[in-house]
């Protein structure tokens, strides 16, 4: 949207003062969805994202006097989201995966309970995001901005550096913007990025999921995750290894243990959701612009089958290089998925 309209003197604002929640709606609703996408980005949890939405448009509505147009309606509202996750962000604290919290296992871990205690990076439905840039002179796309390792390497900075740089690279907001939605110096800002910067090229690989998926094409993408959903349906772990790097990754939040190298991803599957799982029902969907597998479990092939995992697939040239399966059931809903199948 462009920065030249929804300013002070725009009608809906006037009205939107004088509260009608109509015309609040009508500003706000062009931007929900990236507002939505930038809480994600900042928290690394949809629910989180949902909760401090609402909080932030909330806050709008009541602070919409302060709204004096010498900045669009995007900036004011982004500005007053920003310090809403920064809020929640201080007294949260960052957004795990397991590898954040210790090595991985060399063998198949049959008995380990959830980790309560931690707050785990969630995935993010691709149905609630565009395409392309998510703003002007950007060095991100959208579907890059939420890539799972991306969001996953933001948790690693202090709140004022994830701000800055999803706010410069992510959004196109200048330095001086930055320095006012934060309410800090124009020098802050810049060393905040630079700083930021550093620690997202040292955690995210090259290339992006999303350069990859386009070398692959679409079909090709679908293809291997279909692949994966077959060889778990079949309980095929020959062919489930052979769509995997070498270095492949095999993790499950909220449980600690994780997995790396062939050898040991192999042995979990093996003994886990090949022979521990007695059957499976897939279905193919993409979660953080990534080729996704939601995984449904029954007591036989002929039992209803319940809501088990959403697994992210990262893949590294024509093979899956990360698995990450989010064991929450309650995330079915945010996919539009049903919590069964027959």
């Amino acid at each position: 949207m462009s920065e030249d309209i929804l300013r002070a003197e725009d009608p809906d604002v006037a009205e939107a003062r004088n509260g009608d929640d109509a015309a609040f709606n009508r500003l706000v609703e062009p931007l929900r969805r990236e507002l939505h996408a930038h809480c994600y980005r900042m928290l690394g949890s949809t629910h989180d994202a949902d909760d401090a939405l609402q909080d932030a448009l909330l806050r709008a509505w009541r602070g919409l006097d302060r709204f004096e147009g010498r900045s669009s309606m995007r900036t004011w509202l982004y500005t007053v989201a920003t310090r809403t996750c920064l809020d929640t962000a201080a007294a949260r604290g960052k957004r795990a995966l397991p590898m954040d919290l210790g090595p991985s296992s060399e063998r198949a871990v049959l008995e380990h309970a959830p980790v309560t205690e931690v707050a785990w990076l969630g995935p993010y439905p691709d149905g609630r995001l565009g395409r392309g840039p998510a703003g002007p002179d950007t060095r991100y796309e959208q579907r890059e901005a939420v890539e799972l390792a991306f969001v996953a390497a933001l948790q690693h900075l202090p709140g004022n550096q994830r701000a800055a740089l999803l706010l410069f690279d992510v959004l196109g907001f200048s330095a001086a913007e930055i320095a006012s939605i934060m309410d800090t110096s124009v020098a802050a800002v810049n060393s905040a990025l630079q700083r930021a910067r550093a620690i997202v090229a040292e955690k995210v690989p090259s290339p992006s999921q999303q350069q990859t998926l386009r070398k692959l094409e679409d079909a090709r993408v679908r293809e291997i995750a279909a692949d994966f959903a077959s060889a778990l349906d079949r309980g095929d772990a020959e062919a489930l290894v052979a769509l995997l790097t070498e270095d492949v990754t095999w993790s499950m939040p909220p449980l600690a243990h994780w997995y790396r190298g062939i050898e040991a991803v192999s042995d979990f599957a093996v003994e886990v959701p090949i022979s521990r799982c007695p059957s499976w029902r897939n279905e193919v969907i993409t979660a953080n612009g990534q080729p996704t597998v939601a995984c449904y479990v029954g007591e036989s092939a002929d039992a209803v089958h319940h809501a088990w995992s959403i697994n992210v697939l990262s893949l590294r040239d024509d093979r899956i290089h990360e698995i990450t399966s989010f064991l929450d059931p309650a995330l079915f809903a945010e996919f539009g998925l049903p919590p069964t199948k027959p």
